[in-house]
């Protein structure tokens, strides 16, 4: 296989640098293919329902919002939205764990709401008007939403095995 690898290689260094890197990413990319988790191809896909959930929040806070208020609630709603998001996808999760799991996992998200606040509190104290001016209400609504967003999806990755 090594020697296979090497005339490979060989070869695509002779086509040039950037194609060489292309196919050797590609390569490479093959190689670690299976070093992938299994997800269950039988459950659906609920990142991918969940990232079109979203759309509609994303929208109207990219392209609808045209006054720092309009932001301001297109954030909130978005933030309520990922927050109802989050008790589905952890309520799924323990459904579907065993009594163990369920403990640890419970204790994964004590710890990780103590993060969220204090994750909060970072993102208020930091991004202030005085600090970056009138754009703080955005940034402060993005990040905040981004930490919930984020967990939502961790939760439904770990739905995808079971």
């Amino acid at each position: 296989m090594e020697n296979i690898f090497e005339k490979y290689l060989l070869e695509v260094v002779k086509m040039g640098k950037i194609i060489a890197i292309f196919y050797i990413t590609l390569l490479l990319a093959g190689f670690a293919a299976p070093c992938r988790a299994s997800d269950n191809p039988d459950v659906p896909d609920y990142v991918t329902d969940f990232q079109q959930r979203t759309l509609v929040f994303e929208v109207a806070i990219h392209q609808h919002a045209k006054t720092t208020q309009d932001s301001l609630k297109a954030y909130a709603d978005y933030e309520q939205f990922l927050d109802k998001e989050l008790n589905e996808a952890y309520k799924s999760l323990i459904a579907k764990l065993g009594t163990e799991q369920q403990a640890k996992i419970k204790q994964s998200q004590r710890n990780w709401v103590k993060y969220r606040d204090s994750e909060f509190d970072f993102i208020a104290k930091n991004w202030t008007a005085k600090n970056f001016g009138s754009s703080a209400v955005l940034s402060r609504g993005a990040y905040r939403t981004t930490v919930i967003r984020d967990r939502v999806t961790l939760f439904l990755h770990y739905l995808k095995n079971y």
